[in-house]
């Protein structure tokens, strides 16, 4: 991109920012076992071949379903103002339904086209594959409901009904571009064709190995563009493991601009270049500031052994799965909230959860808590130190008000957080879930599930409910609060006491 806004191919007009993909999105091509595996460093690490701990997973997830939007962004522009949209990344056509391999998690062609088809999309499709490498991964995951055309000079096949042709190794332009052209021959007319344009296919590529120059690459591109013809067509960059390899696709996007001539200087540095550009604009308040290695991280962000894991198990994005699968993601959507977000740290009490949601373009928080592992006695659970669950566009809409210690109305979504408590302490192998609830009116809540440890303070609980039925609930839990209520005729105040649900036999005394 900074190429060929140095070069003067492109403006700010000319791109575009995808939204991500969301995770209904990837569950209609990959199977729910991988989709969760996803959210584990060590999957994506097996993917891109490093070690678990130089993976920053949510980061690398929130980059991966970007991507994925972008494929989909591309192909309804691509639809809407026929002709050519490249995508900046994109074109993991290695990843199947329920797995990944060769640097590719996810197949973001197969989510664009899901997505297409979910929002009523009839058309025909084509990919034409041009990468070094068979597009496995997609045909698993398109079968026969796209044809599939794909150069290679891997000899490890695709499955049958792709469209596979085989070159030799270090084949060069003419004798690759030869076979290129039989291959166009048998591509049919699609309503919309995606484009694997690798960048491996280029001579001293690593893992590629067919040996075309740069300018036989540009000439590839050029011959599927003009085999399209105007249709509407998703350019992607596949592969291409060259320290250089950005020429490649820089090249690819000047043959879509139709300036398949221009060159690009050997020695260009395109980073160079940006930062030449910001630096001609940025005042000279900067000049003599000395950066130390603190300043350095400050500016950075932390670094990655510092994101912390949920209850040391769980990733942001295994926590935004489980929102979405749980079904509590959904609800909120309805009430008016969008672009979810969530953030995990470290409290004093444990390890805090907070969901975001922007509304009328202001970002609200919508619910916030701190778990902590914990013991009742011996008896290892789940501690929820702090629940809060907030609808900051909704009225109060008891006849007794708000609730003491509540600053806007609930989301409703009470039984459904404890339901996820639940679960959690089941993956953890917990006992149970254990709270010291602030307000009588919380305890009231569960009720149901949940019962003091000390018997004693469940008696007293159930005799002031009995006791006290002619005062609304709101009233009753402010004048606990404040020692005023009233048990057996006596002033008596909330004890704030441990209860506890127990998820397997309780521990015997």
């Amino acid at each position: 991109m900074d190429a060929l806004v140095e070069l003067g191919v492109i403006t700010d007009a000319d791109l575009l920012s995808p939204e991500s993909v969301t995770w209904a999105d990837l569950s209609r091509v990959h199977t729910s076992e991988w989709v969760e595996a996803l959210t584990q460093p060590e999957t994506l690490a097996s993917v891109f071949a490093v070690d678990a701990w130089d993976i920053p997973s949510d980061a690398l997830l929130d980059s991966l379903r970007r991507i994925c939007g972008g494929t989909l962004l591309a192909a309804r522009r691509a639809l809407g103002e026929p002709g050519p949209v490249l995508n900046l990344s994109g074109g993991f056509h290695h990843a199947a339904p329920g797995s990944g391999g060769g640097f590719c998690a996810v197949n973001d062609i197969a989510v664009a086209v899901a997505a297409l088809r979910e929002s009523g999309f009839a058309g025909s499709i084509a990919v034409l594959d041009v990468d070094a490498h068979p597009p496995d991964g997609l045909a698993s995951c398109l079968g026969t409901t796209a044809w599939i055309g794909s150069i290679s000079g891997t000899m490890w096949d695709a499955p049958g009904h792709v469209d596979e042709v085989h070159v030799p190794a270090c084949v060069g332009d003419g004798v690759y571009l030869a076979a290129l052209d039989q291959l166009l021959q048998r591509m049919p007319r699609a309503t919309i064709t995606f484009v694997v344009a690798g960048g491996d296919v280029r001579a001293g590529d690593p893992l590629g190995g067919l040996g075309l120059t740069e300018a036989g690459v540009r000439q590839r591109d050029q011959v599927v563009l003009d085999a399209l013809a105007g249709a509407p067509s998703v350019w992607l960059p596949g592969g291409g493991y060259r320290s250089d390899a950005w020429r490649v696709l820089a090249g690819t996007a000047l043959v879509l601009a139709g300036h398949r001539r221009l060159e690009l200087r050997a020695d260009f540095d395109p980073m160079r270049a940006r930062f030449r550009r910001v630096g001609r604009r940025l005042s000279d308040a900067f000049g003599g500031i000395e950066l130390d290695a603190e300043d350095v991280d400050g500016l950075l962000g932390p670094r990655r052994d510092e994101t912390p894991r949920f209850l040391d198990r769980y990733t942001r994005a295994a926590v935004e799965l489980a929102l979405e699968r749980y079904g509590l993601a959904e609800p909120v959507r309805r009430l008016g909230y969008r672009d979810l977000r969530v953030e995990i740290d470290r409290a004093e009490l444990g390890d805090r959860f907070r969901l975001y949601g922007t509304a009328a373009g202001v970002e609200h928080l919508l619910a916030e808590s701190v778990l902590a592992r914990g013991g009742v006695g011996e008896t290892p659970v789940l501690f929820v130190h702090w629940l809060t669950l907030r609808h900051p566009l909704g009225a109060f809409r008891s006849a007794g008000g708000p609730f003491p210690g509540q600053e806007v109305p609930g989301l409703g979504l009470a039984r459904e957080a404890g339901e996820l408590h639940r679960r959690i302490a089941e993956r953890l192998g917990l006992a149970g879930v254990a709270m010291r609830p602030a307000w009588l009116h919380v305890a009231y809540a569960v009720r149901h599930r949940m019962r003091f440890v000390d018997p004693q303070e469940q008696h007293r609980f159930e005799a002031v409910l009995a006791q006290n039925t002619g005062i609304p609930l709101s009233k009753l839990s402010a004048l606990a609060h404040a020692g005023e209520a009233l048990l057996d005729g006596k002033p008596w105040q909330w004890p704030a006491a441990l209860m506890v649900e127990w998820l397997t036999l309780p521990p015997t005394a």
